[in-house]
């Protein structure tokens, strides 16, 4: 989770009001913020992917000013319309490789080091989030005074030339992509185009390379006045998204925001959303009794706006409350208002006395069994990344089942297979002793209709002396010791393991499971140092139905 610094008096002063610092180190954590270290001067808080506003202190003092009384209601972009409009004109040589801009002006504001530093950390999180590493979007932030209107939007010959920022000497952008390390780490985005993006200003000067870099030439200090915002993408919702959080940020830090003209239209960022609330919903969900206005009230302080329109609520959200998708997340945002502290906790009116169920109590016997055997249990997510499941284990994706508008670039797919997940927690502690054994117990699920699931457990051994002997000892054990059932063993083969060290385990004449070692090549995916062993069996249908 990203984590942002406070300084105390800085955040006060941002806050307003009569805040105190205690009340504000009272009230932090009531914003979704986990306090990370707390000194005298300032305090680290961890925030949430899916509050990049929270990226910076001055988005962190709005959400606080509604807490603590302060300033209530929508969080409203102004957005102004100059006389003689900025414009971007979009060539349509760029539409097949990267189609989407859209910008903002910001004028007349005060940049300090430490806002300079967090509005680029802010960029950061725009981009790894939403951005999707920069592919779905990214963001250029450029002095404003170093650039003539109108900027075009094209596609150049990878021969174009210009200084990228940070670099004192003009490249080529076949330079850029190979010789510096964004270059190295995004060119991938840009694909097999003879052609890339470009962003030239009315004197034909490079303003930015997007997703890349940006020109040397527009390069922001803490004495730009004036700033440019643009933003690029393959996705218009992520590229209008990204823009109305760093518009927000900026408008927070003191700049009045203008407009910018893409192909003569106009931006709607400063569009709030509409959604209808149930009051009922709320009382049922949160356990209370409050009425239409101070639910209403509550909304506010969560700096939303809601007004009552029959037996319904009508709310309004800020573009860059991009987080609040639907009823639920509303509510969560009532009970946030409301105060977390305000709701009592009571025992369900239940009657019965729960107790394990039969599935449970069998797994736990298998885990006692393990542990015994010196493993060490993991718990994974369900969901995972492409990478890991298919790309670094060798296996086929055909079969994927991919999280729809999923919000993290690290937990978009369900997992079909608990192995990789164990090899990448592996690979997370390369630098820890040696021998390291893991075993884990889930779900896995498998595309059909419905999407079936079933339960598996997956073990790993890494260490210097592991072999194919060792890990079938260890299921033979399991399921001899724990279960009284015996297994076979066949030759076979596997993207994951390696050759003629691979056998498909066997009960009952059926295949239940793959065993054996794990093939070099996914070991070096995985940046694992020691040879490892393995084996996955499926316990639905073997020991439960």
């Amino acid at each position: 989770m990203p984590v942002v610094t406070l300084y105390l008096d800085r955040l006060q002063r941002l806050v307003g009001g009569k805040a105190t610092k205690g009340k504000i180190l009272e009230v932090l954590p009531f914003l979704g913020l986990d306090i990370e270290e707390e000194q005298k001067e300032f305090v680290r808080v961890e925030y949430s992917p899916n509050r990049p506003d929270y990226a910076t202190d001055v988005g962190i003092a709005s959400g606080l000013q509604g807490l603590l009384g302060v300033k209530k209601g929508l969080v409203q972009l102004d957005v102004k319309k100059e006389k003689k409009k900025f414009v971007i004109k979009t060539d349509p040589s760029v539409k097949k490789i990267r189609p989407f801009v859209s910008g903002i002006i910001a004028r007349n504001g005060k940049l300090d080091d430490e806002s300079i530093r967090q509005l680029i950390a802010l960029q950061e999180d725009l981009h790894f989030g939403i951005g999707r590493r920069r592919k779905k979007s990214s963001i250029g932030i450029h002095n404003l005074d170093s650039i003539s209107s109108p900027l075009r939007y094209t596609a150049v010959p990878k021969e174009h030339a210009f200084v990228p920022l940070s670099e004192t000497n003009s490249m080529t952008v076949s330079e850029i992509l190979e010789k510096t390390s964004v270059g190295k780490e995004y060119s991938h985005i840009l694909g097999n185009h003879s052609k890339v993006p470009i962003i030239l200003d009315a004197k034909n000067q490079t303003v930015s390379f997007p997703p890349i870099i940006n020109s040397a030439l527009t390069t922001i200090s803490t004495g730009t006045k004036n700033i440019l915002v643009e933003v690029t993408g393959i996705d218009k919702n992520a590229v209008d998204d990204s823009l109305s959080v760093v518009a927000t940020t900026l408008q927070n830090l003191g700049f009045t925001l203008y407009d910018v003209a893409v192909d003569s239209k106009n931006s709607e960022i400063s569009k709030a959303r509409i959604m209808t609330l149930d009051p009922v919903l709320v009382n049922q969900i949160l356990g209370l009794n409050l009425t239409v206005p101070k639910i209403c009230e509550s909304l506010k302080k969560c700096r939303l706006d809601a007004v009552p329109r029959g037996k319904k609520i009508i709310c309004s959200i800020p573009r860059f409350r991009f987080d609040i998708l639907g009823e639920m997340d509303l509510v969560e945002e009532i009970a946030l208002g409301h105060g977390i502290e305000n709701l009592n906790p009571s025992l369900p009116p239940s009657t019965s006395v729960g107790q394990k169920n039969t599935v449970t109590k069998k797994l736990d016997q298998m885990t006692n069994v393990l542990i015994g055997l010196g493993f060490t249990e993991a718990l994974n997510s369900s969901l995972t990344s492409k990478q890991t499941l298919y790309d670094y284990t060798k296996r086929d994706s055909s079969e994927i089942i991919e999280v729809a508008e999923s919000k993290s670039l690290e937990y978009t797919v369900l997992r079909d297979s608990i192995l990789p997940g164990l090899l990448e927690n592996l690979s997370k502690n390369i630098h820890e002793q040696y021998p390291q054994k893991l075993f884990e117990t889930g779900i896995v699920f498998s595309k059909g209709h419905p999407i079936t699931e079933k339960i598996s457990m997956a073990c790993v051994s890494a260490h210097k002396d592991t072999n194919f002997t060792e890990i079938k000892s260890i299921l033979q054990s399991l399921l001899k010791t724990d279960l009284n059932v015996a297994c076979k063993t066949n030759a076979s083969t596997h993207p994951s393991f390696a050759g003629g060290r691979t056998a498909e385990i066997l009960v009952g004449g059926k295949p239940v499971g793959i065993v054996g070692e794990i093939d070099q090549q996914v070991i070096d995916s995985f940046k694992i140092r020691v040879p490892v062993s393995g084996f996955e069996i499926t316990l639905s249908g073997l020991i439960f139905d």
